[in-house]
């Protein structure tokens, strides 16, 4: 029974995701129009290179933040990164902002170490397991993500 559902939108990385597939099909575009030789045309090793980029950045564009009955769930876009957390390995949970150089993805910081996960915004919950190990989750809706895991 999932207790709390909620994605995020990156809009940022929406629009960035659309820049590069427009450049993407110019480059595409441009390569095929080329008159023929031996070297002319759309080259199947610039497409292959290019379709998991643009799928990467599109799994980046949301981030989708649920809580089951014993464990939190976050996951980018369709699911292919996704983190559990345990609600019994969580010793502390608090509303933090992230500084403007943390960044967006997911990104590992040495000082002060921590995991950073996040699409948009600098508004995070920051969750300190048992083990020491600190984990920030961003989102657009901080108070009810946290009231939601003390719950």
């Amino acid at each position: 029974m999932i207790t709390y559902k909620h994605t995020q939108i990156g809009y940022l990385m929406l629009v960035i995701t659309l820049v590069v597939l427009v450049f993407f099909a110019w480059i595409q575009i441009t390569a095929r129009a080329e008159t023929p030789s031996y070297d002319s045309g759309a080259n199947f090793a610039g497409t292959f290179i290019m379709a998991p980029i643009l799928f990467i950045l599109a799994s980046f564009s949301t981030l989708t933040v649920s809580i089951h009955e014993q464990f939190l769930k976050i996951c980018f876009g369709w699911g292919i990164f996704c983190k559990k957390f345990s609600l019994t390995d969580i010793a502390t949970v608090r509303k933090v902002k992230n500084h403007w150089y943390y960044g967006w993805g997911i990104r590992l910081r040495f000082w002060p170490k921590m995991w950073i996960f996040n699409v948009s915004g600098f508004d995070a919950v920051e969750l300190t397991m048992q083990n020491g190990r600190i984990y920030r989750i961003g989102t657009d809706e901080p108070e009810k993500l946290e009231a939601a895991i003390k719950q």
